[in-house]
């Protein structure tokens, strides 16, 4: 029987320690325990291990980056858009290292309940985000979803609301898909999704320096951004492991 966190109530720990060659559980670079957490490893661990660094570099550059330049400018009523946005994506990003190297069901339901910490507080910040360019827009009578960026924006939080839904109701209430062993199956396609939606948020900031503002006011430059956004897809999806997405490796 497999428990809401998609756990058999049977697994065993030690079936996930490291083997020997290449596996469908392994990381897509590095070995398999390059990527899996230690049994007794704090779990704050995971945002270090692998290729984790590479992201961390990528998503914490790409802050600093529009940090940088909203804060060397005169701040306006739309400054706060950006700066809740990435902080957003960084603690979105936090949630996915943390949670991707969990292997044993203590580690996934510790691992769980801070990803969704962090994701609930990354949504409010993205609310308040959205909330914020949208009165923007309507006082200055903008047009909406027509550059890169915005339908990128529109894209991302369509995503992360389908994310958080999925997500809420296949781990605390199962019974919406019909019972705790669909809501299993349920949780790779989440699991594709999160990936997804990291992908899409990076490419929202990314393409924000094509924007009016940026090329007009804060200069930021595209190659800087685009380096930071790929070292985080980068360092996050080299340590997918494919058996977590229901896929196998040849």
């Amino acid at each position: 029987m497999a428990s809401a966190t998609g756990i058999p109530e049977n697994y065993n720990s030690n079936d996930a320690a490291p083997r020997e060659g290449l596996g469908e559980d392994e990381p897509l670079l590095g070995r398999r325990g390059d990527a899996s957490q230690e049994d007794g490893q704090p779990i704050y661990k995971n945002l270090w291990i692998g290729t984790a660094p590479v992201a961390q570099a990528g998503i914490w550059i790409l802050t600093a980056i529009i940090w940088g330049a909203i804060f060397s400018h005169p701040l306006i009523f739309f400054s706060p858009h950006p700066l809740l946005n990435t902080t957003a994506l960084l603690l979105l990003t936090q949630s996915t290292l943390l949670l991707q190297p969990t292997h044993t069901r203590p580690q996934k339901r510790l691992g769980t309940l801070l990803h969704a910490l962090l994701n609930t507080l990354s949504t409010l910040l993205l609310l308040a985000g959205l909330l914020i360019i949208e009165i923007n827009k309507i006082s200055h009578s903008g047009t909406h979803f027509v550059s890169p960026h915005a339908i990128l924006g529109l894209a991302f939080y369509i995503l992360i609301a389908l994310q958080v839904v999925v997500g809420v109701t296949q781990y605390w209430v199962p019974s919406v898909y019909g019972g705790e062993e669909r809501a299993r199956g349920v949780w790779k396609y989440h699991r594709v999704g999160g990936y997804v939606t990291l992908g899409v948020g990076v490419g929202t900031v990314v393409a924000a320096s094509w924007t009016d503002y940026n090329v007009n006011v804060l200069g930021v430059r595209h190659w800087g951004v685009i380096l930071a956004g790929v070292l985080v897809v980068l360092g996050v999806g080299a340590r997918v492991r494919l058996a977590k997405l229901g896929w196998k490796r040849g």
